[in-house]
């Protein structure tokens, strides 16, 4: 199997379960146009988190990474009339090109775009912010185990937190790796099997963004 061929697939579950439309395709056009890097979920992977916080009847949705707002779009969407989803974005640029997005979708009342480092942001959510019933992160991950210790502590049981990009092509399972990312991820997995409160998984995926995965856990307590 080759990397085409997995593109290919990825395409044809696109084409065929109908996974895109106008307004996706604009925001992912935008992004590009504004020199964000392609680094969004694919379309099959966005509906994944629609679906995900459907099953779950998710009010509440908590994404750490914004970019364009593709994914925020895919699980905003999924929220009933008066669901809220709060978005952490650092870059300034992604921050313009995502509410403008957001806006275009319709979702503007939905989604609240916070602007800062997330670590300094979460903080501020958790006097005022009632549980998430899903959690997306999806930002640098040198800080992968602080945001989902974040996602815990504003989260209920029953919640479900989503960790993106946790293969990185593989590397993970190279212990006293000198990349910064692959170090925090396998910090935040070592932290998802030993946190009593959560119940995880993790899958690879291969697809038009090449060799990756994610991780799912479940908050039991």
């Amino acid at each position: 199997m080759t990397a085409d061929r997995w593109s290919e697939v990825d395409h044809y579950f696109t084409r065929t379960l109908a996974l895109h439309d106008d307004v996706l395709d604009t925001v992912q056009r935008s992004a590009a146009e504004a020199g964000l890097p392609d680094i969004a979920v694919t379309a099959n992977q966005g509906k994944l988190l629609h679906l995900l916080a459907k099953l779950v009847g998710a009010r509440r949705i908590l994404e750490v990474g914004t970019l364009g707002g593709y994914s925020t779009i895919w699980l905003a969407r999924a929220l009933p009339a008066d669901g809220r989803l709060v978005t952490i974005e650092a870059d300034p640029t992604a921050v313009d090109v995502a509410r403008r997005n957001i806006e275009r979708a319709g979702l503007a009342e939905k989604v609240e775009i916070r602007e800062g480092k997330a670590l300094d942001v979460l903080p501020t959510l958790e006097p005022d912010h009632p549980p998430v019933d899903l959690a997306f992160i999806d930002a640098d991950k040198v800080n992968n185990p602080r945001y989902v210790r974040w996602a815990l502590e504003l989260s209920r049981p029953g919640s479900v937190i989503v960790v993106d990009n946790v293969v990185r092509d593989g590397r993970v399972i190279e212990e006293g790796s000198d990349d910064a990312s692959v170090r925090g991820t396998r910090e935040a997995i070592e932290l998802l099997r030993e946190e009593p409160r959560l119940d995880a998984t993790a899958l690879q995926t291969v697809g038009v963004k090449g060799y990756d995965g994610l991780a799912i856990a479940l908050v039991v307590s």
